[in-house]
């Protein structure tokens, strides 16, 4: 194809995403009509596993699929016969291959494997990436070994108290995924000690070289798979245990053979057939596609392999596909914020009866179903929090963005043309003298502006601009100027100290995502225009003391309704009363926060039970306020999640109301008090929970259990419950219980949970759940 072709293929491509990207604006708008024409009409017990050991543990649910490891059952055992054998002094253990040969997989299998958590007291495990930061890899390695979140040290401090840390625990596994340069490990090194007790770092790697550079020995190479394991991989993708169909098989083959051996295509081409039609005619046109390409450059081959599938996506998943590439490489995305972002840059497409949030959980879920979105990190009750994407499959979509011009990235994406852009996104190391320049011959008629870098530029020319998500702030922008860019739909980012939300920001009437982060030492107060901005669905603040003052609207306006706010976060000394009941009737998530007893507001909690579409609840109380606040608290039924932090009040009373509400999936208590240092736990109690955690209940001695109460706990995590004597025999006989973890609890209550282990163990075969002590 001549370069004018391919020139008018581009335009065409771009074209078309413009032209659904209005068209789905027109929808949108329709919609809101149609709904508003039709209200006026209107008006005239599972199997249970496990093991008992003492180290870290992922959660992990029964909701999301196992990512499958087929083929490499030698290879494992080489890497636990290195990891558990051997010198006693620390070894680095290099595993090798080519992008999405299986090295992340396999280290993850390790990582879990019953085994290696028996072995190695710590385990933690962090991402590289190309672009690395150091102190940001010392800082998780040290949360996960710790707990400790601080976020203000320095490099060296972090690697001093992580080292400090792992000379008083003995053996440790530490995993960096994905480096590409021995210089990260030249800084860290020093950080991880060598005592002669068998501590290990695995690192993968593409690079070979990087491996000999790193050790000399014990280096492991990925290889392809073979045909029989090929097809076995393809064969659970597609059909997972049922049986393959025959008159597809000889296709089927064909198929796998054109992948070549390599996980990655096959899970993702499986992944594509999985999801359509089971017809000879439809799978010999996918080989034939397949065949086309057999003959590319090597470089090329996997990657036009996997855009097969991103060509058979439906329309309506292509742009959120696309999207994915505005994160940063290996990022752990937050879903919440995903599914958010699809809906101000209007990805989704209507269905009557659905809210945007369930439509961006089916989308999510069929590219994650399609092996090109990974799950990485599950909720407490099975929920996708964080999700990640396999670095090729990042390289093709950042590679069919730039053909459709879908975004541009300062620095990496074709120059030419860059004025015309919808869509910006600047990463994270982007110079300030870069965007400087970049900004002066960009379009002003930008819609999206994603900001990973701590530059951001000066944005009021920008008033077409619908997305703005920003990292940090700099200092080179003026934040008052964000609050007049009237289309704005979503803004998130963080503002310096000191920094007061202007009343201005009512303008911003299409917003329906406000997150806002305010440095500094005393909390702020959000202006009382925030009540005119009906649109709004989300609402989140942040920083210091975790939260901003809504102040109540003016006299005069009690008629004042947010119809449409769902989520409202961080919100200090909240006056909740029966007119505020009114304003937020579709309230869904709420964290609230008191700081100072006002006796007008001692009974205000008493109404979250008049909020009867609310799901999740946070309710912290402070020193200041002591425990009355919590003694008048009453729930909604349709409670799902429950947080509630509190030094002085006593907990009896408070979990005799809890207990009983049918849909409570998760609950957590921080701090408190148990007045007669027992907890009893009746039959018919907590019919729906499935994830309990207590932090320092410190005076809770006696913990009983009666009939069959907790039917549905998964999980259980005690931490600092130093009085606890024993747990409870009953906590054996559940059927649903996958994992208890405890930390810093007394030894008398580990010692009564192994024996209880021990007893199911006796009468079952099988530990009955997993059981991991910090």
């Amino acid at each position: 194809m001549s370069f004018a072709a391919e020139e008018v293929n581009s335009r065409e491509e771009v074209s078309c995403i413009d032209f659904y990207e209005d068209l789905q604006q027109v929808i949108e708008e329709m919609n809101v009509i149609k709904k508003e024409a039709m209200e006026t009409s209107v008006e005239a017990q599972p199997q249970r596993k496990v093991s008992l050991t003492l180290a870290g543990s992922s959660t992990s649910s029964s909701n999301v699929k196992e990512i499958m490891m087929v083929g490499f059952d030698d290879v494992q055992l080489q890497l636990l016969d290195k990891l558990t054998g051997g010198n006693r002094n620390r070894q680095i253990i290099p595993i090798t291959g080519m992008g999405g040969i299986g090295k992340t997989t396999l280290a993850r299998h390790i990582f879990e494997h019953a085994l290696v958590k028996e072995y190695f007291d710590i385990r933690a495990w962090t991402t590289i990436s190309q672009t690395y930061n150091v102190r940001e890899t010392l800082s998780q390695v040290l949360h996960q070994v710790s707990g400790d979140l601080r976020s203000d040290l320095s490099e060296e401090d972090l690697g001093v108290k992580l080292r400090k840390y792992l000379l008083s625990r003995s053996k440790y596994l530490i995993i960096l995924d994905d480096m590409w340069s021995v210089e990260v490990w030249d800084k860290m090194r020093f950080f991880f000690p060598d005592y002669n007790d068998g501590s290990r770092v695995i690192v993968t790697t593409r690079l070979s070289n990087l491996a000999t550079e790193l050790t000399n020995s014990n280096s492991i190479g990925m290889r392809f798979l073979d045909d029989v394991f090929s097809w076995s991989l393809f064969s659970k993708t597609v059909f997972g245990d049922e049986d393959f169909p025959l008159h597809l098989e000889e296709i089927g083959k064909k198929i796998v053979g054109k992948c070549k051996g390599l996980p990655l295509s096959i899970v993702v081409i499986g992944g594509l057939l999985a999801k359509s039609e089971l017809t000879l005619e439809y799978w010999e046109h996918i080989e034939e596609n397949l065949s086309s390409i057999v003959n590319s450059e090597n470089d090329e081959y996997w990657l036009r392999v996997l855009k097969l599938s991103y060509d058979h996506l439906p329309a309506y998943l292509k742009p959120c596909f696309l999207y994915m590439g505005v994160f940063e490489e290996d990022e752990e995305i937050r879903v919440v914020e995903l599914m958010r972002l699809w809906v101000s840059e209007g990805f989704l497409k209507p269905i009557i009866n659905k809210s945007s949030k369930t439509i961006a959980k089916e989308y999510l879920k069929e590219l994650v179903d399609r092996n090109l979105i990974l799950v990485h990190k599950l909720g407490a009750v099975g929920n996708i929090k964080y999700c990640k994407m396999h670095d090729l499959v990042r390289d093709l979509s950042f590679q069919e963005a730039e053909k459709q011009r879908f975004y541009y990235v300062l620095g990496q994406h074709y120059p030419r043309g860059a004025n015309r852009q919808r869509r910006i996104v600047i990463p994270r190391r982007t110079s300030h003298e870069t965007v400087r320049d970049a900004m002066e011959t960009m379009s002003t008629r930008a819609r999206s502006f994603i900001c990973h870098a701590d530059t951001v530029p000066e944005l009021l020319d920008f008033r077409f601009l619908r997305t703005l998500s920003t990292n940090k702030y700099s200092g080179g922008y003026s934040e008052e100027n964000v609050f007049q860019l009237v289309n704005l739909r979503y803004l998130s980012g963080e503002f310096r100290e000191g920094f007061q939300i202007p009343s201005s920001i009512s303008l911003l009437w299409n917003l329906h995502t406000l997150i806002v982060f305010c440095w500094g030492v005393e909390p702020t107060t959000a202006p009382v225009e925030i009540w005119k901005m009906h649109q709004l669905k989300h609402v989140e603040f942040g920083y210091p003391g975790y939260g901003m003052y809504l102040p109540d609207p003016r006299s005069g306006h009690s008629d004042v309704m947010m119809e449409n706010l769902e989520t409202l976060k961080g919100v200090i000394d909240f006056n909740l009363n029966e007119e505020m009941v009114k304003r937020i009737p579709n309230i869904k998530k709420l964290s609230i926060r008191y700081e100072d007893k006002v006796m007008e507001r001692v009974k205000c909690l008493s109404y979250l039970q008049c909020l009867s579409k609310l799901e999740s609840l946070t309710c912290s109380i402070e020193d200041g306020s002591d425990g009355e606040y919590l003694q008048s608290i009453s729930f909604p039924h349709s409670l799902k999640k429950l947080y509630l932090r509190c030094i002085n009040c006593h907990w009896e009373e408070i979990l005799e109301k809890i207990a009983s509400l049918p849909l409570l999936e998760k609950l957590q208590l921080f701090r408190g008090r148990f007045a007669t240092r027992s907890w009893e736990i009746v039959e018919g109690q907590f019919p729906s929970h499935k994830y309990l955690s207590m932090y320092g209940c410190g005076d809770m001695e006696c913990w009983t259990l009666e009939g069959s109460c907790l039917p549905r706990l998964e999980q259980l995590h005690l931490t600092l419950m130093t009085e606890l004597e024993e747990f409870p025999s009953e906590i054996g006989e559940i059927a649903t219980l996958k994992s208890i973890q405890l930390e810093y609890c007394s030894e008398s209550a580990v010692v009564s949970l192994k024996k209880i282990v021990e007893e199911q163990e006796e009468l079952q075969g099988d530990p009955p759940f997993h059981v991991i002590v910090n």
